[in-house]
């Protein structure tokens, strides 16, 4: 672009200088050029004339400019027999729209074509000569009012020129409809306002591109485009819509230079060879791909998986036998193909005109005659005989020449020429069908053939609307564009070493559907020993249970692997940057665009779920708690059975033996409540045991401390009777019993225990225990706990019931050595050590105990003090009973104490 914008300013004034000085003879109304131009070209008069440039010939070479003598004119060489057949298949359409009686009625069309011999300079030239017209001498009427020499011009080929010839041309609204530019930047309005063209732009191309690499999985990709606009716009429309789908990346982005550079294009190729990309993207020309190509096969760069964008795709050129092993299974965009019915019987009717009018420059069908022929017409150049050079008649037969010209099997820039002359028959058909008084120009006019002006026609051609006889429809958006398809080819290298171009899908825009992308990959010919598509990334598929880890300064697509943290999961494979996917997914137009994702982060299992081993899957978390069904809560379950059975055993001898003086002694009423509160300590703690409710939970502790209150009332008041009886003993000590009657000491347990039912209503109602998950303990695991609620009112309730084992301890120790007929006062003593001594080694132990051990401690100290208080209290008592009967007397017990005394 840089190149062009010098170019352009010179262009302008050899515009003005050769076309719009003339030089005016005084009083002679006598236009004459300064110069004409040389050009290639082909010419039929008509009411309308239609202009055309086309690339008749490969290359051109420019005479040395010494400016001693008169520069000679730049010469073509390289005859293109498909460029001839592009500018023939115009002439086709025009002679088919001369006959047809229902398009453009009583008008006939004409046209100018000039070869612009793949040359900018040349296709300037030509561009001049049509909107200037090639007469050497223009008399001027009294007006200076007529015709112009164009109408409408088909063409440019390549964007470049197309550029440069809009930018001039655009300046007279004179229509410009393209067949085969793709710049982007030829859809901006304002700088080209009277440029269409029937061939998709580059734009939709680029997103084609993506939606393949899409199909297929490609996301790590060589991108080579051709120093001109052509390739450049594509290679920042590519990298722009690949960063924003967020579909892949760019190993490497290279510039293909013009000309044979073996510098440049070696160490490109070497790139290529060295590269992990196994797909290579080029949007370039086969003028480019010719020299790229013969570097590979230099190197021997194989397996690789090239795809050809639209300029390239049909290139018969590189089908040869040297090239194919590299080439063949090219996935390539092409022109939509079309058919057009009569047109090789046309071309057939192809004659070199011996009336031709040189003033018009040389004859492209003379020279595609020379070409296909290897003649030459008379009068022949010198030594041309000599050499035994054959001279053309006219009369050959083109049918038996074996020309590529009638090859109909792939008329792809010939439908898009076919469809943009159609569009401007179409435009100047509406405009001549105007009714005068609703005409669309100032005071409702409108055109007329004698005076139409090409801005005019370009108001028609931006609502143009028809159907070729292709079944596709032509109009064009407000930006001149056309509603895109592209044809998805496949180079497939057959058994006996030709080439064929097969179509295997295609990707189009409709109003209803949007983009839509449809591939049978059954066609397609795969140039791999596993005859499968490659794979090309640059980092392989993060396994589930793994995350992507960007490497620093690399691409995105370049990531490590990453083992999600405990707790955490990747379970979706594939590619993706997330980060940008996540924005865009759903920007792909459905099919197999949505392809599965690598994890940029790991996701957090919810809260009662954990990763398995693998990563890859939030399974529940391990439940814990103490289980009837485990060991340990098996034993304190057999332990808690077991005390309750002794209890039961006790009672039962204590009730059997009811009579005795050993049961009747301190009060055995006392005795069976305390085996029975005893027994219920025992079976209260199996409400610690199994999965926490929110009854266990407000049960457990409550039942514990009223129980447990019970118990220790029982002792207490045991105790206060011990004491009282010895101090009856004494002298004046009677009136002490009468407060310690059977009434008096069922009363104290009732309102001991009675405080101890109110504190734990309190606590309760107000903040009750409930059974709560703890995640803290393990990650891994969920803890079932019963939480305590208000802490004041646990505390509450373990501090009376220590503070009533306290009191019985002190009142037992204080009457240890009160006589031995009243010795139970020793067992209380001991039975409420133990008892002490259990709760607390409680209260650390409970503290830092985890979990299910936490329930497990408490449960030991019920049982061990429950055992405690059973052993001590009635285990003398039972073995007497039970194995010294001849102690459980009265006067056994009695004299036990005289024989002392």
């Amino acid at each position: 672009m840089g190149a062009f914008a010098i170019i352009l300013p010179c262009v302008l004034m050899l515009f003005s200088s050769l076309f719009f000085l003339p030089v005016l003879h005084s009083f002679s109304p006598l236009c004459k050029l300064r110069k004409q131009f040389n050009l290639n070209g082909m010419h039929m008069e008509g009411d309308v004339v239609l202009g055309g440039l086309f690339e008749v010939h490969y290359s051109s070479v420019f005479p040395e400019l010494s400016f001693t003598s008169e520069p000679n004119q730049p010469r073509c060489q390289g005859f293109d027999i498909l460029g001839f057949r592009q500018a023939y298949t115009m002439a086709f359409a025009i002679n088919e729209i001369n006959k047809n009686s229902d398009l453009l009625p009583n008008v006939t069309l004409g046209y100018s074509l000039y070869d612009n011999c793949a040359t900018l300079g040349i296709a300037f030239r030509a561009s001049l000569s049509l909107a200037s017209g090639q007469e050497e001498q223009i008399v001027l009427d009294e007006t200076c009012v007529g015709s112009n020499p164009v109408l409408g011009i088909v063409g440019d080929s390549y964007s470049t020129f197309t550029i440069a010839t809009s930018d001039v041309i655009g300046l007279f609204q004179l229509p410009i409809v393209s067949y085969f530019a793709t710049c982007p930047c030829l859809s901006d309005r304002k700088r080209f306002p009277s440029f269409f063209r029937t061939i998709p732009s580059d734009t939709f191309q680029v997103r084609a591109m993506i939606q393949i690499l899409n199909h297929f999985s490609w996301t790590w990709v060589g991108l080579l485009v051709s120093d001109d606009d052509y390739g450049l716009h594509a290679a920042r429309s590519f990298q722009s819509d690949l960063a924003q789908s967020g579909q892949g990346c760019l190993a490497y982005t290279e510039i293909l230079p013009w000309g044979n550079d073996p510098t440049e294009l070696r160490r490109i190729v070497n790139l290529i060879k060295t590269s992990t990309a196994r797909v290579v993207i080029v949007f370039a020309h086969e003028t480019h791909m010719i020299p790229l190509m013969e570097e590979v096969v230099r190197q021997n760069v194989t397996g690789r998986q090239w795809m050809a964008s639209e300029a390239w795709t049909a290139s018969t050129v590189l089908h040869t036998p040297h090239l194919m092993p590299y080439l063949a299974g090219t996935l390539g965009i092409a022109i939509r193909r079309g058919e057009m019915p009569g047109l090789r019987e046309f071309l057939l009717q192809i004659s070199p005109d011996p009336n031709y009018n040189n003033s018009y420059g040389n004859s492209i069908v003379k020279q595609f005659w020379e070409y296909t022929f290897q003649c030459t017409f008379a009068p022949a150049p010198a030594g041309w005989v000599e050499a035994e050079g054959a001279l053309c008649t006219g009369h050959e037969d083109l049918e038996s020449a074996g020309t590529e010209l009638l090859d109909m099997s792939e008329l792809r820039p010939e439908y898009n020429v076919y469809k943009a002359v159609y569009a401007l028959a179409y435009a100047l058909d509406d405009m001549l069908r105007c009714v005068p008084g609703t005409g669309p120009f100032s005071g409702h006019s409108c055109a007329s053939i004698q005076r139409m002006e090409p801005w005019q026609l370009v108001h028609y051609l931006q609502k143009v609307n028809f159907t070729t006889s292709f079944g596709d429809i032509v109009s064009f958006n407000e930006n001149g564009d056309v509603l895109p398809i592209y044809d998805i080819m496949n180079w497939q290298w057959l058994p006996d070493g030709k080439t064929k171009v097969h179509g295997v899908g295609e990707v189009k825009r409709s109003h209803s559907k949007g983009e839509e992308l449809t591939i049978d990959e059954n066609k397609i010919f795969w140039n791999f020993e596993n005859k499968e598509p490659p794979r090309s990334v640059c980092s392989e598929s993060c396994p589930p249970g793994t995350r992507m880890a960007r490497k620093k300064g690399e691409p995105e697509c370049c990531f490590d692997c990453v083992p999600c943290s405990d707790g955490e999961i990747a379970n979706e494979t594939g590619w993706c940057s997330c980060s940008i996917f996540l924005r865009h997914m759903l920007k792909m137009h459905g099919n197999n665009s949505l392809v599965s994702l690598d994890s940029m982060e790991c996701t957090s299992c919810p809260e009662d779920y954990w990763s398995n081993a693998r990563h890859d899957r939030c399974v529940p978390k391990k439940t814990e708690f103490l289980s009837f069904h485990e060991p340990l809560g098996m034993c304190l379950t057999t332990a808690s059975l077991l005390g309750t059975f002794l209890c039961a055993v006790v009672l039962g001898i204590f009730i059997h033996h009811r009579s005795t003086p050993m049961v009747r002694a301190n009060n055995s009423e006392l005795s069976f409540l305390l085996l029975v509160s005893l027994k219920l300590c025992f079976l209260c703690s199996l409400l610690f045991i199994g999965r926490p409710r929110l009854w266990t939970c407000q049960l457990r502790h409550a039942g514990f401390g009223i129980i447990f209150v019970l118990c220790v009332s029982c002792i207490l008041v045991k105790t206060m009777v011990v004491l009282a009886v010895f101090k009856a003993s004494k002298p004046g000590g009677g009136a002490v019993l009468k407060w310690f009657g059977a009434m008096q000491q069922r009363g104290t347990v009732l309102v001991l225990t009675s405080v101890q039912a109110a504190i734990c209503t309190a606590w309760l109602v107000t903040s009750s225990p409930t059974p709560h998950k703890n995640t803290l303990y393990h990650n891994d695991k969920i803890v079932y706990e019963c939480v305590v609620g208000s802490t004041v009112g646990f505390a509450v309730l373990l501090g009376y019931i220590g503070l009533l084992a306290i009191l019985s301890f002190l009142l037992a120790f204080l009457a240890r050595n009160l006589p031995d007929n009243f010795n139970e006062a020793k067992l209380i003593t001991f039975s409420m050590l133990i008892f002490c001594a259990v709760w607390v080694a409680f209260v650390p132990a409970y503290v830092n105990s985890p979990g299910k051990y936490a329930d497990a401690v408490e449960v030991f100290a019920i049982l061990a003090s429950s055992f405690g208080l059973l052993v001590a209290l009635f285990g003398p008592k039972s073995y007497i009973i039970l194995l010294r009967p001849e102690r459980n007397t009265k006067k056994a017990i009695m004299g036990r104490g005289a024989t002392k005394s």
